[in-house]
């Protein structure tokens, strides 16, 4: 760093310490650049203090709870199981707080200056902080990051009210849970946050706006959350339009058009995300932004000002996925380096979802693939004939995979892997890694997969889909 008439010289400079932003600190310090990071609340972001770490230490907990329910299949008796959800908070936030000091160490050992507040993007690569602990400060990068992240989407007459509407970011704050809960919106999230309470005892409903929950998925993947939600009790309607609600005194009414409101202690609005970009870019950037509020990237990251990349939940056409903030900032630094690089293809990342049960997914789905007009040779197998999903007493799920139909009608390139069922989230690299190697269904038939193990279901998918099934047809 040099400093000029006050100003800090950088050769990177990153707005925004998500999991985009850090990730490009990291890579880029690891490569010898001088780099500058500014935070506007602590390095790491929405998904490590207010998303996916301590999201899924909660559903950790209802599994852990789902597990004492069921312990006397396996012989145990369990009496009196009770939850304090105030010390699964405590354990949550000392989760997080450790992750939060080792990422924090791993930035000052690659000697990355962070500085605290929010930064604004000027003209000329100027980079002035608006507010915080270095209120005032101004840098200058030969390259700037933008990485400002997401906040969630709110609905008109759902506005967080800090007593019975929350969105993630307030839920994730519980300390107690709610008899009864109303998720707005049957997407990942949504899916996730129902899955959870119902687990840990709460009547749980969730209202989707479309015709179908987990929109995105596969059908038949969808199809078997939905079941199994149905089966635990978790009141699932879709096609509904949430219009807001009533509050009383202990308790509010979600209003529905054209239907009964609805009594519930709580309400999750978990529609979404948009970008972070009120404010973040000064006169005479450059920078592109769209009708929505993203910052519009090429695939190498770079935005419409030469010097400027975006990565992570900003970038229009992401899909506001902490690995792909990832990706995308390596992908931005070797641009920097001008070092060749593949851009990030998004039709290819992998999914996943923690509910119960998991989805995991990478590549197209069968509908998507015939709406390419792709002909496809399709193969699915249950979970409920694996031995180890017997053994573990997790039997509901499915694995599905889509191959391109060659001229004689056998399976060619893998296009799609899906999943739902126990673990898939760590089952899906085997198909992650298929599907980006354009793997043929023979080539990735002859990997052998451990027995007894989930992953087998996987394996055996695949031997019937290159035409010779062990136990599938």
């Amino acid at each position: 760093m040099t400093v000029a008439d006050g100003v800090q010289q950088y050769d990177v400079v990153v707005i925004g310490g998500g999991p985009g932003g850090y990730a490009a600190a990291l890579y880029g310090a690891s490569a010898g650049l001088r780099i500058a990071l500014v935070e506007r609340d602590k390095v790491g972001g929405t998904c490590l203090h207010r998303g996916c770490v301590p999201a899924k230490e909660f559903l950790e907990t209802a599994h852990v709870r789902r597990t004492l329910e069921h312990a006397s299949d396996f012989g145990f008796t369990t009496k009196g199981l009770s939850v304090d959800f105030a010390v699964s908070q405590a354990r949550k936030n000392e989760v997080v707080d450790k992750l939060h000091k080792g990422l924090s160490g791993l930035l000052k050992g690659r000697t990355v200056t962070v500085l605290n507040g929010t930064a604004r993007l000027e003209a000329d690569h100027r980079v002035v902080v608006v507010d915080g602990v270095d209120q005032g400060a101004e840098l200058v990068g030969a390259s700037v990051i933008l990485a400002a992240g997401s906040v969630p989407r709110t609905l008109p007459g759902l506005e967080p009210d800090g007593k019975f509407v929350h969105t993630s970011d307030e839920f994730l704050e519980l300390t107690a849970l709610p008899a009864r809960a109303v998720v707005v919106g049957g997407g990942a999230i949504g899916c996730e946050f129902a899955s959870m309470l119902a687990d840990m005892g709460t009547a749980v409903t969730i209202l989707e706006f479309l015709p179908s929950i987990l929109a995105g998925c596969d059908a038949e993947v969808a199809g078997v959350v939905q079941r199994a939600f149905k089966k635990r009790g978790i009141d699932v309607r879709t096609g509904v339009t949430v219009t807001g609600h009533a509050p009383k005194k202990s308790s509010t009414a979600v209003t529905i058009e054209g239907g009964e409101a609805l009594e519930t202690d709580l309400i999750v609005v978990s529609v979404g995300r948009r970008p972070r970009t009120e404010g973040l870019l000064g006169e005479g950037t450059g920078v592109a932004i769209d009708e929505r509020g993203f910052v519009v990237a090429d695939g190498l990251q770079r935005t419409a000002a030469a010097g400027v990349y975006a990565v992570g939940d900003v970038v229009a056409g992401s899909p506001q996925l902490a690995h792909v903030g990832f990706a995308e900032a390596i992908v931005a630094i070797k641009t920097i380096l001008g070092e060749s690089t593949v851009p990030v293809d998004y039709d290819r990342v992998p999914w996943a979802i923690y509910s119960n049960p998991e989805v995991a997914f990478v590549g197209l789905t069968e509908a998507a693939a015939k709406e390419r007009g792709i002909e496809v040779v399709v193969k699915k197998d249950p979970f409920g004939g694996n031995s180890r999903a017997q053994i573990i007493g997790e039997t509901d799920g499915v694995v599905k995979v889509i191959a391109e139909k060659r001229p004689d009608g056998s399976a060619g390139q893998l296009l799609g892997v899906h999943m739902a069922g126990p673990w898939v989230t760590e089952q899906l690299g085997a198909g992650y890694y298929a599907v980006n190697w354009e793997a043929t269904a023979e080539e990735a038939a002859a990997l052998i997969q451990p027995h007894p193990s989930l992953s087998e279901t996987f394996g055996e998918t695949l031997l019937a889909l290159a035409g010779r099934g062990l136990h599938v047809g």
